[in-house]
């Protein structure tokens, strides 16, 4: 059995193994981008089934990833260092248990009520009741997937705690599997063939959950459920999950506000949205969420042991990595987002119209990228210390403020106003998450930080440099085959990165000062 007394692995190893699954996931997830914008292109049809998809996919971020995952992990971790192995296990059948009990009748529910849910999420498809049907009828088999990503971001948790981080990371590929192979060989078979996506939802979310099973049943943690409220690891996580809904998940409220919003604006803007959102969110799934999840049970054992400078250097060390990722990739979205858009998805039905239309929003959402990462890190630094509350009250503030940002730069700026107003409220939420960290002295950031931030100087005006001066102009894009796009791209990304590193590397900055290993 595996267990952290034991461990000594380097939390750069643990978050580098995260990292490249998630990647491979991502890249998957790439591929299936694709070939949606070839099949389906920025339609109506396209909109419904993002609808439909984006429901479930919204309660799974808040619930399963967000609110469960920032709850139970941190409750686990506690068992593992202060209970022994047979109270674990107890632990783990009630919890599994009351999911169950509690997802499917909650999702039997839901599914009745697919109508009301259409209604509430997407109202401008009211006046559209081909769209309105579409969406309901696909809601109706999309929703499930609820209930099996929950179980499987149960098995996630376990997973994790245990030091097993690959597996969960590669786990959402199977979804990306299932969507292109619906699109590519089931839709033909439909009358409507978007329908097809909505089964490849369903068969993606089973194949996720029976993929980990077999992984956990080797680490000897496979649970008999049962179901007993009154379990103290039970309402411990419960306790936790009720206020952590919001805190940890301003930024999918604030997409989810961004879908309400924008389906009253012309047909294509709810998949331009996408588009836009799934650039922005390869590198906070890779890198991001990667460095989170390592961190948070490395967190968690810390505060439990009462070990304050080593909390603190977590912290630092996951504050940096982010940094150190999404400053970069901020400047190159940006600079390249139109190149990048053309390159990967202006064919088939995803005209130039289409492209130009995604890059708005995909500004917009560049602007708040390396803020959507650190509130991942800083939102650990409350939960691994089960303090719900005041993140709980920093996400309501950032949130009330997405709405007014949104109402009013949805106007002027129509669907890449409200991927701005989505940046620029994680901002705010990320600086009042640092504010209550520092001023209730639970993190004191350590004495470098003042050369980390000119190397960060140095080194991205560099990147923007290179970029700016070699990119070509946009409707030389248009105009140049697949072929010529991609090696130009590639050519503009593989320098950039060489000149980042370089120049971090001309400033002193060594791989050595993120080697932060387990004590």
């Amino acid at each position: 059995m595996l267990i952290f007394s034991m461990m000594k692995k380097s939390l750069l190893k643990s978050t580098f193994v995260f990292s490249l699954m998630t990647a491979i996931s991502r890249v998957t997830g790439l591929a299936r981008d694709l070939v949606f914008a070839y099949v389906f292109g920025a339609t109506a049809g396209l909109d419904a089934f993002l609808v439909a998809y984006r429901i479930p996919n919204f309660l799974r971020r808040l619930f399963a990833e967000g609110a469960f995952s920032q709850a139970f992990v941190p409750v686990l971790s506690e068992y593992n260092q202060k209970q022994g192995l047979d109270d674990t296990k107890v632990f783990l059948n009630h919890m599994a248990g009351l999911m169950i009990t509690v997802l499917f009748v909650f999702t039997v529910v839901a599914v009745l009520a697919t109508p009301i849910l259409v209604y509430i999420f997407a109202p401008g498809f009211i006046d559209e009741p081909g769209k309105l049907a579409l969406t309901t009828s696909m809601l109706k088999i999309t929703f499930p997937y609820i209930l099996f990503i929950s179980l499987t971001a149960y098995v996630s948790g376990i997973l994790n705690t245990y030091g097993k981080f690959g597996i969960p990371a590669f786990t959402p590929n199977l979804l990306n599997f299932a969507l292109i192979g619906a699109a590519l060989f089931m839709a033909p078979y439909f009358s409507d063939p978007v329908k097809a996506l909505a089964w490849g939802i369903f068969i993606g979310g089973v194949a996720q959950l029976l993929f980990q099973l077999p992984f956990l049943y080797k680490l000897g943690l496979m649970p008999s459920p049962s179901i007993l409220w009154r379990d103290t690891g039970v309402r411990r996580v419960l306790k936790l999950m009720v206020p952590a809904i919001f805190g940890v998940s301003v930024v999918q409220i604030s997409v989810l506000i961004d879908t309400l919003l924008a389906s009253f604006l012309p047909s294509g803007s709810i998949t331009w949205l996408y588009y836009s959102d799934r650039l922005t969110s390869f590198p906070l799934g890779v890198f991001g969420v990667a460095i989170a999840t390592v961190v948070l049970p490395y967190l968690s054992r810390k505060y439990s042991s009462e070990s304050h400078q080593e909390f603190s250097e977590a912290l630092d060390w996951g504050l940096k990595f982010v940094l150190l990722i999404a400053l970069p990739a901020t400047i190159g979205i940006a600079i390249l987002s139109g190149p990048i858009l053309v390159t990967l998805f202006q064919r088939g039905e995803f005209t130039a119209f289409d492209v130009e239309m995604a890059r708005r929003s995909l500004l917009g959402f560049a602007v708040g990228m390396p803020a959507f990462m650190l509130v991942k890190i800083l939102a650990s630094g409350f939960y691994s210390r089960q303090n719900i509350k005041t993140p709980v009250k920093i996400a309501i503030t950032a949130v009330l403020s997405n709405i007014v940002l949104a109402v009013i730069l949805i106007f002027p700026l129509k669907h890449a106003g409200l991927a701005l107003a989505t940046s620029l409220t994680s901002m705010l939420n990320a600086f009042l998450l640092f504010w209550s960290l520092r001023r209730n002295k639970h993190y004191q950031p350590g004495k470098d930080w003042k050369i980390f931030w000119l190397r960060m100087l140095f080194a991205n005006a560099a990147l923007a440099f290179m970029l700016w001066f070699a990119t070509s102009d946009l409707s030389l894009w248009f105009d140049w085959d697949w072929f010529t796009r991609i090696w130009h791209l590639a050519i503009l990304c593989s320098g950039a990165v060489l000149i980042y590193f370089l120049c971090l590397w001309i400033s002193g900055m060594k791989i050595k000062e993120f080697m932060l290993q387990e004590k």
